[in-house]
This record gives structure tokens, C-alpha cells and sequence, in this order.
């Protein structure tokens, strides 16, 4: 009976696509569309949906988008990689049976690439953007490439992953993704991570062959195996139909969540989600920040001693404040450590040593003694050393306390003096061996000038009385003198 009633659901719902197909607007080939032009994107018939150019930053991208909502909606985005693309760009469904986009200046980008040439397109009412051959046969369709949403008919194939955009404005591939994997469980991850269960923040924990993730238009969001069995129900569905449409998308902050919008008012309500706690999605605050929870909202935040790289995205995490040196340079510095604290704080354990300690405060002299140790955790008597970035952190319940070295810069006067004067004092000895080295030569030109002085007005002196007893003869080379 199970089975039977999948059959007819099923069989409705390939009805209503059929359906929503033969009501569509044909796009035939030489059509074109420009980002600032009067024709810069294609609709659907109902004029819900619309495939063509929006507004992405400075400049523009490619995409489908709920047109008859205020917002504009995205739900599906091309070349995510590298999306936005400058004014002077036109997207053509070209002679050769291609769609492609064309710059003024550079290389063609294809949009679509379909096993066959193209003879017509169409914008459907169910939001998907369908590519036709010659005998009107589907041959490329946006629900068999999704980006980061599913729409009501839509599937997750397996081995088929959603990616969450980089940010509210900027629909390029983010940092999680949702995977309907081949072992039949569907699965989040941290997308620079392997799918591997220890970096998984959320599971479906079912399993079997041909495992589909599915939505249906009353918002059933559900999990069906190759016999049409249904493995896990994610939303029991029931929703009303009427005026509203429902999508299930993986969201920047890395959950995965269904959305119930109204087409009258254009605004949204979350009907599920894959997780609660907002904080458990790993790499939401990057590289040595950690997350926590403040009134509901998730915020990201730096350990002591580090500051966000980049304020306006916490994704690009934190780091130090102060300069560091290796342990191999044996040159004198002015940098003091010390252990600030954080409790019910953990990162990614990455230990690479781990000691047996009776205190809190021996897990930080463990730490200070070793300066290949940057940070500690330390829980039940355990201290474990660690070196950075320190990943996927977070506040909660659990007793670790996170040990973190900070150092600050002390004067001169506050650290010992070494064997040798530092290079200040030795500036400072120089300094005063000069100006008494210009004093002397002062002193000395003094004297030489006055004892100049003094012969010149005796030669003087002289070269009178010689004139005046008038035996003078010159001899070349010399001063006068009396014969």
C-alpha cells in the first residue's frame, strides 16, 4: 500500500511537471539578454521565477531568482567559482545550439553544456530552467545541477552536494556543504574537509542504495531509497500550497533549512532546520576563533591575544596580536609570555604531547616551559599541548578549559641585562665619545688660532723695526730678514 501511494505521488508530481512544461515561454536560439538592458532576464509563464542576470556587488551574475517575491530571491547561481561578471557581458542562447555567455573583450564562458545541441529553451513555473533539442526532449535542466537550494519536485541525487554561498551578498561557493552520499546518509561538512564522520556536524543516519533527498510542494522534505521506500521523514509535510512556495537551502552559517515563502507578502518563516545550536557547524568563526551563543545568535570571537583578520568576516578567523619568534632563533627579545584562560571553550584536538598534571596551573607551566606549546587544553587532570591555527571552536558545557600563551612587549629596564650592552646603550656610549671628541677639536682650534694670532703680530712687530733700519733684502721663499 506504501508503495502504491509513492507510485501516485510520484505519478502526480510528474503530472504537474508535465503540466508546468506545456505552460512556459519558448526561448529561441539567437536569443540574448544584457545585464543593464530592457530584456536582461527570462520568466516563467506564472512570472514567479526568472533566469537571467542580477545585481551581485560591483557587478553581475547569472542565475535563477523568485522574481514575483520582493528581494529577489536567489536559488540557483552559474560559474560559482567565479560568478560576478562586469556590465558589458551578454548571455546568448547562440545558432550553434550553445548558451553561453560573451564578452566584449576575453573568452566565451559556457553556461550550460548539454550532451547535444540545443534547439529551444524555456523558464518553467517549477523554477526550473530547461534546455530542449530538436524533438522538444529535455537534454540539460538547472534541478539536475544544484547549487546551495532544492525546489518542491526538485531532488538531491547521490553523490550530489549543495554548497552554501560565501555571504548574504556574494553567491559564490561558500565554506559548508550537505552531501546525499553513496552509503545513503545524508551528511554536512566543512568544505575544505574530507567526508569523513569525525568533521560531520550533522548526519541523517540512514543508509541504502539510491538514497534521494526529496521535496515535495506541501514542504515534505523527506529521504527515499531505489524501492520508493521512505528512510527518514525531515518534515512531515501537509503545508499549505496555496500562494506559498517552499525550498529547502544550505544556508551561509552552514544549516540546512526549509523555508516556507509567501508569494503575497514576500516574507519567510524557517519550518525545520538540521541543527539548533547555531555554533555547530564547523568553521563558522575560522582559524582560532571560536563561536558563541548570545541570545540566540551565534557570534564569532578571538581568543586573548588575537584579533579578527578580518573584522567583516568571521570565517577568515583570528590571529595574533604580537610578534613570535621560532624556537630555533636564538636572538634576545622583549616579549614576555603568559596563560590567559578561557573555560567551557574547545577547538579541534590536535595534541602533539600530553602530560598527566595535578593542577590547572602545572598544564601552564607545562605550556610556558615548551615554546614549540602556543596553546593547552586542560580537563580531568589531562594536559595536552597544542600547536596552531586551533579549528572549529566553541563555547559550551563541557569542563575543558583552553590554556592560551600571550605575550606582551616589557621594557628594557623590566627584563635582565644581558652580558654585552644592547645596541641602545652602545648608540648611547658613542654619542658621548663624540661630542667629547668635538669639544677637544674645538679647544684644539682655539689654541691654534690664538698662537696664530699671537706669532702673526710678533712677525709684525719685527717686519717694522726691519723697515724702519732699512737693510731689507728678500730671499725667495722666505719671510724678510735683516742683513
Amino acid at each position: 500500500m506504501a508503495v502504491f501511494l509513492l507510485f501516485l505521488l510520484s505519478s502526480v508530481s510528474c503530472l504537474a511537471t508535465a503540466l508546468a512544461q506545456q505552460s512556459h515561454l519558448n526561448i529561441s536560439l539567437g536569443s540574448s539578454l544584457t545585464p543593464t538592458g530592457n530584456s536582461s532576464s527570462w520568466s516563467s509563464h506564472s512570472g514567479l521565477f526568472a533566469f537571467g542576470f542580477y545585481q551581485q556587488g560591483n557587478g553581475y551574475a547569472v542565475g535563477i531568482y523568485l522574481a514575483g517575491i520582493p528581494g529577489k530571491t536567489v536559488i540557483w547561481t552559474a560559474n560559482r567559482l567565479s560568478p560576478v561578471f562586469p556590465s558589458n557581458v551578454s548571455l546568448v542562447l547562440s545558432s550553434d545550439g550553445r548558451l553561453i555567455l560573451q564578452h566584449t573583450q576575453g573568452q566565451d564562458i559556457v553556461i550550460a553544456d548539454p550532451s547535444e545541441s540545443i534547439s529551444s529553451a524555456s523558464m518553467l513555473d517549477s523554477g526550473n530552467f530547461v534546455l530542449y533539442n530538436s524533438d522538444k526532449k529535455i537534454v540539460w535542466q538547472s534541478f539536475e545541477h544544484p547549487t546551495n537550494t532544492l525546489l518542491p519536485g526538485q531532488q538531491l541525487a547521490t553523490g550530489h552536494e549543495l554548497y552554501s554561498s560565501a555571504s548574504e551578498t556574494d553567491d559564490s561557493m561558500g565554506i559548508f556543504r550537505i552531501k546525499m552520499q553513496d552509503d545513503g546518509n545524508l551528511v554536512q561538512y566543512p568544505v575544505r574537509k574530507p567526508g569523513s564522520p569525525g568533521y560531520a556536524y550533522y548526519a541523517s543516519n540512514t543508509f541504502g542504495n539510491g538514497v534521494t533527498l526529496n521535496l515535495d510542494g506541501d514542504g515534505h522534505l523527506y529521504l527515499i531509497n531505489s524501492s520508493l521506500t521512505i528512510l527518514s521523514n525531515l518534515t512531515k509535510g501537509g503545508y499549505p500550497q496555496d500562494g506559498r512556495v517552499y525550498m529547502a537551502k544550505i544556508d551561509v552559517d552552514g544549516i540546512f533549512r526549509l523555508y516556507s515563502y509567501s508569494s503575497n507578502q514576500g516574507n519567510r518563516s524557517i519550518l525545520w532546520e538540521s541543527v539548533e545550536d547555531k555554533c555547530t557547524p564547523k568553521g563558522l568563526c575560522g582559524p582560532n576563533g571560536f563561536c558563541t551563543m548570545m541570545d540566540n545568535v551565534a557570534e564569532c570571537r578571538c581568543p586573548p591575544g588575537f584579533d579578527f583578520v578580518n573584522p567583516g568576516n568571521w570565517s577568515s578567523g583570528c590571529e595574533r596580536n604580537f610578534t613570535t619568534e621560532s624556537c630555533k632563533s636564538n636572538s634576545i627579545t622583549n616579549v614576555k609570555y603568559e596563560i590567559r584562560s578561557l573555560a567551557n571553550t574547545v577547538w579541534e584536538d590536535n595534541t602533539f604531547a600530553t602530560m598527566e598534571t595535578s593542577t590547572q596551573e602545572d598544564c601552564e607551566k607545562q605550556c610556558l616551559d615548551d615554546c614549540n606549546c602556543e596553546a593547552a587544553f586542560y580537563k580531568d587532570g589531562e594536559c595536552r599541548k597544542q600547536r596552531l591555527p586551533l579549528t572549529y571552536g566553541k563555547r559550551t558545557s563541557d569542563s575543558n578549559v583552553a590554556l592560551v600563551k600571550v605575550g606582551t612587549l616589557v621594557s628594557i629596564s623590566e627584563s635582565v641585562i644581558p652580558s654585552s650592552p644592547p645596541k641602545s646603550i652602545k648608540k648611547e656610549i658613542r654619542v658621548d665619545i663624540l661630542v667629547i671628541g668635538i669639544s677637544l677639536a674645538v679647544f684644539g682650534v682655539m689654541i691654534s688660532v690664538t698662537a696664530g694670532v699671537y706669532v702673526h703680530r710678533n712677525q709684525v712687530r719685527a717686519y717694522k723695526k726691519i723697515t724702519q733700519s732699512g737693510n731689507v733684502e728678500f730671499v725667495e721663499d722666505a719671510a724678510p730678514k735683516a742683513c
